[in-house]
């Protein structure tokens, strides 16, 4: 959880110390309850960007429109659809907030202290001629993998389910998987300083390069 916390500050740091005036603003998600089911960057999402609103949703939910949506409101109304007794698939309706049309990415990196090898693009084909020049300058540093796969099991997923440009950072696994995930050892200790250094650099320039263009990055078609 450090080693994930520290990281993002560095496009901020970097900034301010270099007077630097993006277009956009840049935020920064420190998530509570991912292990429990991105609860808490769904809940962020849902207020601030949107969520989806099943044809299965009472006359009494959907009275309460001002109210805050959770996790938990989109999982029972998942339920209601999934017990309708009809065949045909629930529809669906994307409910954007203020903020939908505002963002213009999301980065996220979960998978431990390795350091970055390129990023996941979830999909999206459209964002690769943009990252390949994002990361040309680090190719001395062994970061040049562009994936069109998904990956999953964190929180840029939030963004993504609603037509979000939301990204994962693919990172060397080290030990993570065998022995500091999820255990008394994903400890200060455990943090590979030059690995730290780099994935720090690689975020923030992606981010600031996201900060300052011209055009919000491409999105795919919403889900339905």
């Amino acid at each position: 959880m450090a080693r994930a916390s520290r990281r993002p500050w560095k496009p901020c740091a970097s900034s301010r110390l270099l007077k630097l005036q993006p277009r956009r603003t840049i935020r920064i998600g420190l998530w509570s309850g991912e292990e429990e089911g991105l609860l808490g960057s769904k809940a962020y999402v849902a207020k601030h960007f949107g969520y989806f609103k099943t044809n299965s949703t009472s006359a009494s939910s959907s009275s309460s429109s001002s109210s805050i949506r959770t996790p938990k409101d989109e999982a029972s109304q998942k339920g209601l659809a999934q017990t309708s007794g009809t065949n045909a698939p629930p529809k669906r309706k994307l409910i954007r907030e203020s903020e939908y049309e505002k963002l213009a990415a999301y980065f996220n990196l979960d998978n431990g202290a390795g350091k970055i090898r390129g990023v996941y693009m979830q999909g999206n084909e459209a964002v690769r001629p943009l990252f390949r020049r994002w990361l040309a300058p680090f190719a001395d540093l062994d970061a040049e993998t562009l994936s069109l796969s998904n990956t999953g099991g964190t929180d840029h997923l939030s963004f993504d389910a609603i037509g979000l440009p939301g990204f994962e950072f693919i990172q060397d696994p080290l030990d993570y998987g065998s022995r500091t995930h999820h255990s008394n050892q994903d400890v200060f200790d455990r943090i590979q300083a030059d690995d730290l250094k780099q994935a720090a650099t690689i975020i923030a320039a992606f981010v600031y390069n996201a900060a300052i263009a011209p055009d919000k990055l491409p999105r795919k078609p919403v889900p339905r």
